[in-house]
């Protein structure tokens, strides 16, 4: 056989191999298994629901957040906060780069005009003009190189909706956490504004006893100690105030909450006390940023389909067709039409290793974007089973805080009669007044902590991003 008829025969049997083996080299995805227990932790299981209550994906915000006032702050911060507004923008720039990637499986038609200047024997130039449409390097993807980088795209995308719907619950249980903050902080104030005005009050009196040589100078002093630590706390609480406004201030996006939103009741409104929970398997995969972690895994899994599509024949095509004349005034009117098409066939023999260099890497992204998503449902399950452990317990830590502080208060009352009646020295006023106070910051303390456990319950369930989906 001689040589100029082997090429053509060898070139036209890769390409008939070629076409016949094209397909997606993308492996194939199963969802890994959850590396977390089948059941929570038992001191974080979760009472019975009954099976009519909606699920915390399901259940909407403004459902579940009752309040008037806070329902208004949330509202404003999905409106202005800028972490919220960043995640959505990246959400719309990832639907950009999944056009850009669908458009690089098309041609590009250009309108094109050129000029070819020869030079042939004798030295006569000859010019040549041309225009009309041109289609350059455009790929025929055989094996979906392209399509494989445009489905990476769109898993991209999705995780970048996905994480855009995290930044929306996370904003919105931080939002409630802040308020809920900020009305003990406001509480904590006005205790220690009420706690300052009865231990000057204290003082007072103290002072005229030792005027009239009826308290001793320690008495005195054990009555300004006591008065000054008040307005210490007094002083910490304002400064509380004042951070926790600003902090909630950042959330909403504005250079300060609105004041009518703030003010705080006597008592913390209570949102929804329960909430279903089924096994980590059901909850946990619907909370989006284990979505948005399967979604990079999937992108991940579509780059190793187009670093192997690599190693395969390409073909490129290169066409033009327009009208060709010798003179350019005479281009449009005495031109004559012409066609070219050049395909290209290119199979890769010495890359320098830059091919398996990319296989290799885009396998490692795999297995990165796989331990990424393994931990995501890691600190899932653990943030849910920490939320269960706080409903399971701080009712009880509440109810007990309450009852200490009753009983505090009755002795501090029964101590101060019997310092009136001479039965019972200034101190022990002291220390019953200093144990009662203590005692009611703990219990409003305790009140803003279960609060925000059930917020961060409903944040951690993934509450509410499936309920917005349905009404968009």
């Amino acid at each position: 056989m001689s040589q100029p008829t082997l090429f053509p025969r060898l070139a036209l049997t890769l390409l008939c191999a070629s076409l016949a083996a094209c397909g997606s080299l993308i492996p194939d995805y199963q969802r890994p298994a959850a590396p977390v227990p089948a059941q929570f932790p038992v001191a974080s299981q979760p009472p019975a629901a009954t099976s009519d209550a909606p699920s915390a994906p399901d259940l909407p915000w403004q459902a579940f957040f009752t309040d008037p006032r806070l329902q208004q702050l949330i509202q404003l911060a999905l409106d202005n906060n800028r972490d919220l507004r960043l995640a959505l923008l990246n959400v719309e720039q990832a639907r950009s780069l999944v056009d850009v990637r669908k458009a690089d499986r098309y041609p590009t038609v250009n309108a094109g005009l050129g000029l070819t200047r020869q030079t042939v024997g004798g030295g006569a130039t000859t010019s040549s003009y041309n225009a009309g449409l041109l289609v350059t390097s455009y790929e025929v993807d055989l094996f979906d190189r392209l399509r494989s980088l445009s489905d990476a795209a769109f898993a991209q995308y999705l995780a970048s909706t996905q994480a855009g719907r995290a930044a929306q619950i996370s904003l919105i249980g931080s939002v409630a956490n802040a308020w809920y903050a900020l009305q003990t902080d406001r509480a904590l104030e006005r205790l220690a504004q009420q706690t300052t005005k009865t231990r000057e009050d204290s003082l007072g009196l103290i002072q005229l006893r030792f005027d009239k040589g009826a308290s001793s100078q320690l008495d005195l002093s054990q009555a300004q100690s006591l008065l000054q630590a008040a307005r210490a706390s007094l002083a910490q609480s304002t400064r509380q105030r004042l951070q926790d406004e600003n902090a909630l201030a950042l959330l909403l996006g504005q250079s300060r909450a609105p004041e009518a939103l703030l003010a705080a009741d006597e008592a913390l409104p209570a949102p929804l006390a329960e909430l279903p929970v089924g096994l980590p398997s059901e909850v946990l995969l619907r909370r989006p940023d284990v979505l948005q972690a399967e979604q990079q895994l999937m992108a991940a899994n579509a780059n190793i389909g187009a670093a192997r599509a690599a190693f395969f024949p390409k073909i490129l095509l290169t066409a033009s067709a327009g009208s060709v004349s010798s003179a350019l005034a005479d281009l449009f009117s005495d031109g004559t039409f012409g066609w070219s098409l050049a395909p290209q066939l290119l199979l890769p023999i010495f890359d320098a290793g830059r091919n398996q260099a990319n296989l290799a890497a885009a396998r490692v992204g795999r297995e990165l974007a796989l331990a990424s998503y393994e931990k995501a449902i890691q600190t899932a399950f653990k943030e849910v089973a920490d939320a269960l452990a706080g409903r399971a317990t701080l009712d009880q830590q509440l109810a007990a805080q309450t009852a200490q502080t009753q009983a505090e208060m009755e002795r501090s009352r029964l101590t101060e009669l019997r310092y009136q009646n001479g039965a019972s020295s200034y101190l022990e006023v002291l220390d019953a007044q200093r144990a009662l106070f203590a005692s009611q910051q703990a219990e409003l303390q305790l009140k803003a902590q279960a609060q925000q456990n059930l917020a961060t319950l409903y944040r951690v369930l993934g509450g509410g991003w499936s309920a917005e989906d349905k009404k968009s």
